[in-house]
């Protein structure tokens, strides 16, 4: 979980200094451009690879994190899940557009479908472990509702930056 917090932290920093070195117009557009590449590379890309490395290689470990029976094959496929979320956040470094917009909708109905299940779990069982409530449940959440938005705003923006042809 502490990861979480550092790819968060490398995400907006390296956003940031993307666009201070970038010698591209510090548009709007290429505002909301540059942060969501860092979203769906760091967040998406490289964390989904962390995740997949702990659900696969540290199962029982992020099993009792999570507040869950180890030995349960749901690790397994959770990890593959989380590899091929991680596949296409980094890919998304070399494709854009409407890549970007199917990688979004896979990571985020993975997410809030999490989240749901973890909400349910702490409803029906209580289960208020740091892996099922917290600050990973509400990274479920906001995952998705910040990478939905930067993508909104970057193609409103990208259609409003567009010179008007008379």
């Amino acid at each position: 979980m502490e990861m979480t917090y550092i790819f968060l932290l490398i995400t907006l920093i390296g956003a940031v200094l993307h666009l201070l070195l970038s010698k591209s117009p510090k548009t709007k557009n290429r505002v909301f451009e540059v942060f969501s590449l860092w979203f769906l590379f760091i967040m998406v890309g490289i964390g989904s690879i962390w995740a997949f490395v702990g659900h696969v290689f540290l199962s029982n470990t992020i099993a009792a994190m999570i507040g869950w029976p180890a030995g349960n094959p749901f690790q397994l496929e959770v990890g593959v899940a989380n590899l091929s979320y991680g596949l296409l956040g980094i890919l998304c470094l070399k494709f854009r557009d409407n890549f970007w917009l199917a990688t979004i909708i896979a990571v985020s109905v993975f997410y809030l479908g999490a989240a749901y299940i973890h909400i349910t779990d702490i409803m029906q069982t209580g289960n208020i472990a740091p892996g099922n409530a917290g600050f990973a449940l509400y990274i479920d959440v906001l995952i998705p509702i910040i990478l939905i938005c930067l993508f909104t705003a970057y193609k409103l923006t990208m259609e409003s930056e567009q010179p008007k042809s008379s």
